[in-house]
């Protein structure tokens, strides 16, 4: 029969109502070897339909847009129409006459959590049909009564461009004909429950429009030609937990700023960046999230869009390009990555399709009240699948070296900064997140599986068990863990008067006790340079010439420390106020000799520790450490040697007061002559130059239990490396 306005599922098409467009609209056998072809195009004066031999007219059947053909010959699939609106005639295909695209057996590895490469079956993805392109968008929303895509290609008109939903996988996908890379959209979702519409930006969005605003925008297929085959093949075999490792922690959009415009570009960041990187001497640079985020402030911690780039800085192959240029550069790049919480704009994954999709629906497992965030719901397959898929994403699209990821110790406990009454135990009746812990087992699992050499780093400030030992074993599976215990005890003694610090040596001490326990990171990240806890410099006690030189001795005291090292970006020069997310760092600083001195330092101390294995090679190792001297708390003072696997070693002194010590005596392992290969007091550094003029003998004077030792100058405030010389 003839369609009418009156006809129950064109109503609902009409209202926005339809759950399957598919069955009213395109070319349907309409009984008696009838045909007919629907189609909904609301801003269409005139439509015109081919048959396959001859263009004919449909008939429009209601005011606001339905037309339709009937006929006595089946029209070729998928069709082909014409319309004229706004006086422009314009020929394309009926996306209602296109079979579905996505695979069964795609749909299945996403609902069991299994589909890593999530991005490329969800999202927009420009891609040819037959010999028609176009953009195919999938979207999961198994909540929703209706989704469709919106752009300014049908007037971000909901009715327009309904999407067709695969049962029981609640994904939804609509093949789009004729649209390009750069077109703008978002999704349109009817929720079931509530009968509300929200316009939600694409979770698989692999770009998006600048800010304010926060469409997604269709990319096509990646341009960029890696070469770094040399790199990627060296770190798949490196022995990183044995090797150097000393990252540079930067937050791209404040280290320096154009004048002209609130970013630079990834090109002009590398052009600025690789060059300082080389001659400071750090192994690696860590980037603060550069998944989309809307708002500047929240330094990438609140992302939008996870599997997108942020538009701050240039494209995803621009992105591509700057690693590629750091790998060749033998520079090392992770990425900080937030899988703990998400922010609750009302545009982006919080209530996605009108319920708690991504999160739990209870507050007091689904919500951070402290970070007005939302928590991620890890016991759902989807969900875990979505977060497994986006951590395989910046790996193997983006070459990164690995993750730090953020705020894990929120992940593992249900009263993670929770009153007593506000959380809900686990099925054992524990705090323990079992459904967080498995994610990340597994996750720790795929990383170290299916790409070699790339590291995973837990930003974990509790004392839970193994975090860096591996799943088989029964640890979380990480590469290694910040030390936040060494971090708050370290900045703890220096801030205080040297006058005191004899009273509490044992906060630099106590860490031995622990330091084999995990494979860690000693970090001075961007955490303690903010919200008021004042810049490393002004931690430090005393008058100017005490802050630097305090400051000299703890970057000293931090190289030569068992742990891997991280550095927040402006810490190498004494950066003088607190990191400001919309201000660069103040290099003008650079200009003063004090600040020179620091850069020095941080430079000379980076290489040596690269040339010197005892430094590196066994920090995991209570065979790399041994103490010297950790008892004299009388005047402040750590002596310690550092290890590698042949047996050469350092020695380390380091005086915590301003008072020079002449003539202080220090058992050594071996006899002969020990070289002063690094002194923080030195000239070149900013400091007064007291010292030992390069080398130094032993005497056969038993002391600290050696049966040789030395008798040197120790300057105030300051560190000494001594190296033993063959004879």
């Amino acid at each position: 029969m003839a369609p009418n306005y009156n006809d129950s599922a064109l109503q609902k098409i009409l209202q926005g109502l339809h759950h399957d467009p598919f069955h009213p609209l395109g070319i349907h056998a309409s009984g008696h070897g009838k045909w007919h072809w629907r189609l909904f195009l609301p801003y269409a004066q005139e439509v015109e339909i081919w048959t396959g031999s001859q263009w004919e007219t449909a008939q429009r059947v209601h005011d606001q847009g339905f037309f339709c053909w009937k006929g006595a010959i089946c029209p070729p699939s998928p069709g082909r129409y014409r319309r004229r609106e706004d006086g422009i005639e314009m020929e394309t295909w009926d996306p209602y006459t296109y079979p579905p695209q996505l695979s069964d057996h795609d749909l299945y590895l996403f609902s069991e959590g299994r589909l890593l490469q999530l991005h490329a079956m969800l999202g927009a993805h420009h891609v040819t049909v037959g010999e028609v392109s176009g953009v195919l968008f999938s979207v999961w929303a198994p909540n929703a009564e209706r989704v469709s895509v919106v752009g300014s290609f049908n007037r971000w008109d909901g009715r327009h461009h309904p999407l067709r939903v695969r049962a029981p996988h609640g994904v939804w996908e609509l093949f789009v004909p004729d649209l390009t890379p750069g077109t703008l959209y978002k999704f349109e979702i009817r929720s079931r429950q509530h009968g509300s519409v929200q316009l939600k930006t694409d979770p698989c969005g692999l770009q998006f429009e600048h800010r304010p605003g926060t469409a997604a925008v269709v990319t096509g297929p990646s341009a960029h030609l890696w070469n770094d085959s040399a790199w990627m093949s060296e770190r798949s075999k490196k022995d990183w937990l044995h090797s150097p490792m000393n990252i540079y922690e930067i937050h791209l959009g404040s280290w320096r700023k154009p004048w002209d415009r609130d970013f630079h570009t990834f090109a002009q960041i590398a052009d600025q960046l690789i060059p300082y990187v080389l001659e400071l001497g750090y192994t690696h640079i860590e980037l603060l999230p550069i998944s989309e985020h809307p708002l500047d402030e929240s330094w990438g911690y609140q992302t939008t869009g996870y599997f997108g780039v942020t538009r701050r800085f240039g494209t995803p192959d621009d992105l591509r390009h700057f690693i590629d240029r750091c790998h060749q550069a033998g520079i090392g790049v992770l990425l900080d990555w937030v899988p703990g919480h998400f922010p609750k704009d009302d545009f982006a994954l919080a209530r996605f399709d009108g319920s708690a999709l991504y999160e739990h629906e209870d507050p007091r497992l689904g919500e951070h009240q402290e970070w007005g965030t939302y928590i991620f719901n890890y016991g759902r397959n989807e969900v875990r699948g979505f977060l497994l898929a986006n951590a395989h994403f910046w790996l193997s699209e983006f070459h990164f070296d690995g993750l730090r990821v953020d705020a894990v110790a929120s992940m593992l406990y249900l009263d993670y900064s929770r009153a007593a009454n506000a959380w809900i135990p686990n099925c054992y009746g524990g705090r323990e997140n079992l459904e967080a812990l498995a994610f990340l087992r597994e996750m720790n699992e795929m990383v170290h599986g299916q790409f070699p050499g790339a590291l995973t780093l837990a930003e974990e400030s509790t004392s839970w068990p193994m975090v860096s030992r591996p799943v088989y074993v029964g640890g979380l599976g990480f590469s290694m863990k910040w030390n936040m215990g060494w971090m708050n005890d370290t900045l703890s003694y220096f801030s205080k008067d040297p006058v005191y610090r004899r009273h509490h040596q044992n906060a630099l001490t106590f860490a031995q006790l622990y330091a084999y326990s995990e494979n860690f990171v000693l970090p001075f990240s961007h955490d303690e340079v903010v919200h008021g806890k004042k810049s490393l410099l002004d931690k430090m006690p005393g008058d100017s010439w005490q802050r630097f030189a305090n400051l000299r001795l703890l970057f000293l005291y931090q190289m030569t420390s068992p742990g891997k090292k991280l550095n927040f970006m402006g810490n190498e020069f004494a950066q003088g106020g607190e990191w400001q997310v919309k201000s660069e760092l103040d290099w003008k600083l650079l200009e003063r000799p004090q600040h020179q001195g620091i850069q020095h330092l941080s430079r000379d101390l980076n290489h040596y520790y690269r040339q010197h294995p005892a430094l590196f090679e066994l920090d995991f190792d209570p065979a790399g450490f041994e103490w010297v001297d950790c008892n004299d708390h009388a005047q402040s003072i750590l002596s310690f040697l550092r290890k590698a696997r042949d047996g050469r070693m350092l020695l380390i002194i380091l005086n915590f007061t301003p008072i020079p010590r002449p003539e202080y005596r220090v058992g050594t392992p071996c006899a002969g002559s020990w070289r002063e290969c690094v002194n923080s007091d030195s000239l070149h550094y900013g400091g007064g130059n007291l010292g030992n003029q390069g080398r130094l003998w032993t005497a056969p004077i038993p002391w600290n239990g050696f049966t040789q030792s030395l008798s040197l100058m120790l300057p105030p405030l300051g560190g000494l490396i001594l190296e033993p010389q063959a004879h």
